[in-house]
């Protein structure tokens, strides 16, 4: 095909799609109209706005046109062009702030690396859309559904037992929705358990379990198990830990979010109760819950909205509270009204049980261990290098956080996430006490997203040497 004959070529249907969002997103935005905004509204406006669509949109054509001929796609913050044979690829860095201005590109894919408050499946966010105005037919929504009602007591009896399927949950344990978040369970979890003997051990790996060392201290002794780690990035051996037999149970966090520590066993105690904190990781892989006395999770990271934090417990765990135990975090008062003593947050119970629907119907925990795996593999195998890098050690690093630095070099980062964000992959920057790049592929995560970002890795490395 000769040049003069571009103007007629015909678009591809990405294209011929792209060209109709940009018009339908222009049109919307000049009238103020309230969305939806059709984008056949533009065939029959005034004739001199008639005249501007048709211009719009022969100039949109012609772009496309020749993004598509030329296999070239530019973003729309006037980097360099990248070569790029495959269409969808064109289209998702198409520059329609060329004829939008700062508008985003219509047609990117917003991806969310979030550590928590962190991304929520599609397809969980599109029944809570669906089902907001009236929850399963009973004309109220579950935002204003009392917590007293048959409606939401189906919510949480159900949401109970789909945990129980996902994780084999003995029937000797409870399932508590509390709030407070995992600190308030730093203050729960010895106000519940210290009693018993007055002291408690704890394995600090990093920034949180840490600060719930510093918490249980104030009502009981408190006591680190070993030698306190000059940085963060291993797990301490073991064969140097001290544990005293007359604790009344010993703690660890399975998965440090900020360091990206995560545990790839379950510590022996030697019959003192265990607790965990799992709210980073909790449903991405089985767990033999039998070799705890608790666990707990706050919902934000990997099973729900911010608002609910989840406690297993042994039921023989329960009734030791000490007598200055708020009652909102007393397991026995909450166990015995299934969590109903007072408002419980409806909206997010609700949320994690639609999570666990999702989970279930995509595999199970089983699925999202493969999955998680691979991920984490796939950002492995990149860090491993002389251009990234990792500060933790290999025989714990987290599938769930893959922190990581850029030659070191702080001003190389900051280019990275903001070119990063340009491509609509969101929530990169590291933790303000470690500074760097951090991606959270927790289980909403898809692998086709991690391989999106891989790819920019690789990008960037080839572009900025």
């Amino acid at each position: 095909m000769n040049s003069s004959s571009s103007s007629t070529m015909s678009l591809p249907v990405f294209a011929e799609n792209l060209v109709d969002k940009v018009l339908e997103s222009v049109l919307c935005k000049s009238s103020r109209a309230t969305p939806p905004c059709p984008a056949t509204h533009y065939s029959s406006p005034s004739s001199s706005s008639s005249s501007l669509h048709a211009s719009t949109r022969s100039d949109l054509q012609s772009t496309a046109v020749a993004a598509t001929r030329s296999g070239t796609a530019r973003e729309g913050t006037g980097s360099a062009a990248q070569q790029n044979t495959s269409p969808a690829k064109d289209y998702f860095l198409f520059p329609t702030s060329k004829f939008l201005g700062n508008l985003p590109d219509i047609m990117t894919e917003f991806i969310y690396f979030g550590p928590g408050p962190a991304k929520l499946p599609k397809e969980v966010l599109e029944t809570m859309q669906k089902e907001l105005l009236d929850l399963n037919g009973s004309h109220v929504s579950i935002m204003e559904m009392s917590h007293r009602s048959p409606e939401f007591n189906t919510v949480i009896n159900s949401t109970i037992d789909k945990a129980r399927k996902l994780l084999n949950i003995p029937d000797n344990y409870k399932v508590l929705f509390l709030q407070g978040g995992g600190t308030g369970q730093f203050a729960a979890v010895p106000l519940n358990l210290i009693g018993r003997t007055g002291k408690a051990d704890y394995i600090c790996t990093g920034s949180w379990s840490s600060k719930a060392l510093k918490e249980a201290q104030k009502y009981g002794e408190a006591n680190m198990v070993h030698k306190k780690l000059d940085k963060y990035g291993s797990v301490p051996d073991p064969s140097s830990w001290c544990l005293n037999p007359e604790a009344s149970y010993v703690y660890y966090c399975d998965n440090e979010t900020v360091e990206g520590v995560e545990f790839q066993f379950v510590p022996e105690t030697n019959g003192v109760p265990l607790v965990c904190d799992m709210s980073s990781n909790i449903f991405s892989r089985p767990i033999d819950i039998s070799k705890f006395g608790l666990i707990y999770a706050g919902a934000q990271k990997n099973i729900g909205p911010a608002g609910v934090t989840i406690v297993i417990v042994r039921e023989d765990l329960i009734g030791k509270a000490l007598p200055i135990t708020p009652t909102v975090l007393d397991y026995a008062v909450m166990a015995k009204e299934n969590s109903l003593h007072n408002t419980p947050p409806c909206f997010a119970i609700y949320a994690v049980g639609l999570v666990f629907d999702w989970i279930l119907q995509n595999g199970g925990v089983e699925e999202m261990q493969r999955r998680a795996i691979a991920k984490a593999t796939t950002i492995y195998d990149l860090v491993d290098g002389d251009y990234y890098s990792s500060a933790v050690d290999a025989t714990c690093r987290s599938h769930m956080n893959v922190p990581f630095r850029v030659k070191k070099d702080e001003a190389l980062e900051e280019k990275f996430l903001k070119e990063a964000k340009a491509l609509g992959l969101l929530g990169l920057k590291g933790h303000r006490s470690v500074g760097g790049i951090r991606a959270s592929i927790y289980n909403a995560i898809t692998p086709e997203h991690v391989e999106k970002l891989g790819e920019f890795m690789k990008s960037f490395k080839q572009n900025n040497p």
